[in-house]
């Protein structure tokens, strides 16, 4: 996972941010969680890298506040590891975005464009290989193919868990909140 790694970090994708071009801590970051989530089944594919989350930690739908108590907290990702904790999916979901880089400023997100989600694909086809692909939200669906649930932002929260267990067909109900 290292040369991945190694070779995201080299890599432009359109006009979005590149985090791990800069930061060793996030490509440690990234490669050590790719490694960790190397048998992982399912891969819980979200749009891109928000700027409170993957901008800052270097791993998808995780804030700096979930790894260290400090920094960024993000709502998404909140929601997205207690769904998963909730449901015993935490070592067999690998998370990931369509584009892993980060379309936006410091201080906001933007939609990434056809070019960047393209010029992305080879990363996320990596990734793919013997896993069932659930896409989180219609521009991840769009992108990969694969069946998908509901975002979890903007009131989406229990929808998302609904789905995602649904599509997993994990038994244990969770509480979450938003």
């Amino acid at each position: 996972m290292r040369s991945f790694v190694d070779h995201l970090a080299e890599a432009r994708i359109g006009s979005t941010y590149n985090q791990y071009a800069d930061s060793a801590l996030r490509r440690r970051r990234l490669a050590d969680y790719l490694d960790a989530r190397r048998d992982a089944t399912i891969l819980l594919v979200g749009e891109a890298a928000g700027y409170r989350g993957a901008r800052v930690s270097g791993l998808p739908f995780t804030s700096e506040r979930q790894l260290t108590g400090r920094g960024p907290a993000e709502a998404t990702a909140t929601i997205v590891h207690r769904v998963l904790e909730g449901l015993g999916l935490v070592g067999d979901v690998l998370l990931w975005n369509v584009v892993p880089t980060h379309p936006g400023t410091p201080g906001s997100n933007r939609p990434p464009t056809r070019a960047e989600v393209a010029a992305a694909q080879p990363f996320l086809a990596a990734l793919v290989r013997g896993r069932r692909v659930v896409a989180v939200g219609r521009l991840a669906a769009a992108a990969t193919g694969g069946p998908y649930v509901r975002h979890p932002s903007h009131g989406g929260a229990a929808a998302f868990e609904a789905g995602l267990r649904s599509l997993t067909r994990a038994e244990t109900p969770v509480r979450v909140r938003p």
